[in-house]
């Protein structure tokens, strides 16, 4: 049986809409410094670092909260990246080992959710394809805006629950894009990660 997620730190308590801000040009400089961090204090055991989730999509509304995907050879092994993070200032909140190994650290000022895989990932690789599709396609762009703007406005105990709710139109864009790659359509990949 799955263990399920396991809160190292107890999480927030959310109750009402979700805050989308309007696409601000410091969220790009704010990954810069923050990824530049995390592959500093990891070294060659940050395989890639990427700026992901919505502050990541030029003109795109999102929580004020810069999503990085971090890519480790073995998440498991969490000596190997844990403390070192910690030193700079990313806590550990949440390890998932039955969901592809994934881990969260937080950090502050500014906000980040920093989201461990595993050099690999399936997961991740999605993650990836989704935010280079949101790039480079502005119908799929205002489609997902337009569902994140109505589904922000509900009232929510939970961030994950609004996350959640937004799966049905997330794996419509991905399905394009994997059917895209199939045909040969380019996708205009957009650079901005770190590697070790």
């Amino acid at each position: 049986m799955p263990a399920g997620p396991e809160f190292v730190r107890p999480s927030l308590a959310h109750s009402g809409p979700i805050h989308l801000a309007s696409p601000d040009p410091v969220w790009p400089q704010q990954y810069a410094a923050v990824g530049y961090c995390i592959a500093k204090a990891l070294g060659p055991v940050a395989v890639l670092v990427e700026h992901v989730g919505s502050t990541s999509v030029p003109g795109l509304a999102a929580k004020p909260i810069i999503d990085v995907l971090l890519l480790v050879p073995d998440p498991a092994n969490e000596a190997a990246y844990v403390p070192p993070l910690e030193a700079a200032g990313f806590l550990l909140h949440l390890r998932e080992p039955d969901w592809h190994q994934h881990r969260v650290l937080k950090a502050h000022d500014p906000e980040v959710n920093l989201h461990v895989f595993a050099e690999g990932s399936e997961e991740a690789e999605r993650m990836l394809l989704f935010r280079d599709r949101l790039r480079a396609h502005g119908a799929d762009r205002r489609r997902y805006e337009k569902t994140k703007r109505r589904l922000a406005a509900r009232h929510w105990n939970r961030v994950q629950d609004y996350a959640d709710a937004k799966s049905d139109v997330v794996e419509a864009i991905i399905a394009r894009t994997t059917s895209a790659k199939r045909t040969g359509a380019p996708l205009q990949i957009t650079a901005s990660s770190h590697r070790a």
